[in-house]
């Protein structure tokens, strides 16, 4: 299989078919574009779960390397609320799962635990348990971050899953796409991407790691008439799209024209040949609304960049409009920051 989330065919086929067990207080579970499980016991608990590859942040800011593009440990963190805060719900704790290899130095594991118990610090989240431990089939550490959020009392569990999602409705999108892969990029390649741009540049890009907390714009947007939420992340935001209308089993018209894109993500994906709309979009959510347009004034009123950008339709079709060129969203592929990094990790391992 190749490397990156599993194709939405085998997540059906292997994952989702033999998922046979189920409780009446599970009100929301293991789906397409689900990202939360929604209970209906605690006042709406609310879970979620991500885990990479990951190294410690290093003390300026950058945690990357030519040669490969890595998570932090704050980055899964950040995943984890952005997740919640997409499902309507409080962001308040998380479980930490660090697994580490033989190689490993104890100087890892505390600064692995430091940056997380610092991020969740940021955010207003507790780190209710932690678990470690040194494995001889691992290659690089790898952290498991488990978040838990509670929904406002009164508040429908289901309220803003994917699935209200419906046709009729306008397609919100906050702040810019690609915004994550970016960062990432700009931080890992710097010293490639300062031979051929200017420094502010790449300093402006490298900084986008500051937006990518969707948390503030789930919170007005819950206040302000919206339906579904989707947090865009790996695949960019074609394959965050295909999965808000394969969850929710609409159509959707988006005109890409109005795909909001930062220059910097323009010059970066073009030297590194990257589609930034299949490029990680973390920091970007998708919503649905009946009124799109006054979801989107509430958002810039508050200093969040938002936009329209289409319609949920009834029909099946999921319609990519650029100017006289129709054409149709494809199920997700491998994230382009994946394809781009693979490459040059093979090349490592052949001097090696």
């Amino acid at each position: 299989m190749n490397i990156g989330k599993v194709s939405g065919n085998v997540l059906k086929r292997s994952v989702l078919r033999q998922l046979k067990t189920g409780k009446e207080e599970t009100v929301n579970g293991a789906g397409i574009g689900e990202d939360c499980a929604v209970f209906s016991f605690a006042d709406g608990l609310v879970t979620c779960t991500h885990e990479a590859a990951v190294t410690a942040q290093a003390q300026d800011g950058c945690a990357l390397s030519d040669e490969a593009v890595r998570y932090t440990a704050s980055m899964l963190v950040q995943k984890c609320a952005n997740d919640l805060a997409a499902a309507g719900a409080r962001p308040a704790a998380v479980t930490v799962t660090l697994l580490l290899p033989e190689s490993a130095e104890e100087s890892v594991l505390k600064a692995l635990m430091r940056e997380t118990d610092e991020k969740c610090r940021q955010m207003s989240m507790a780190v209710a348990g932690a678990r470690s431990r040194v494995m001889r089939e691992l290659s690089a550490p790898v952290a498991v971050i488990a978040g838990f959020g509670v929904l406002p009392e009164g508040e429908d569990p289901a309220a803003h899953t994917v699935r209200a999602a419906a046709p009729g409705q306008d397609v919100v999108l906050s702040k810019w796409i690609g915004l994550e892969g970016t960062a990432l990029l700009a931080q890992g390649c710097r010293d490639r991407l300062l031979s051929r741009y200017p420094a502010y540049l790449v300093e402006e890009a490298a900084g986008f790691s500051d937006f990518l907390s969707v948390v503030p714009e789930a919170a007005t947007a819950v206040k302000s008439g919206v339906c579904a939420m989707h947090n865009a992340s790996e695949g960019g935001i074609l394959a965050a799209l295909w999965e808000l209308a394969e969850g929710a089993g609409v159509g959707l018209t988006i005109d890409l024209r109005k795909l909001p894109l930062r220059q910097e993500t323009v010059e970066i994906c073009e030297y590194c040949g990257i589609n930034p709309y299949e490029l990680l979009s973390g920091g970007c959510l998708i919503m649905t609304a009946k009124d799109g347009s006054a979801l989107a004034a509430e958002l810039n009123a508050r200093g969040i960049p938002a936009a329209v950008v289409g319609k949920v339709t009834d029909s099946n079709d999921r319609i990519l409009m650029n100017e006289e060129e129709v054409r149709y969203l494809d199920r997700p592929k491998t994230d382009e920051l994946i394809k781009f990094v693979m490459p040059q990790l093979r090349r490592k391992e052949r001097k090696i």
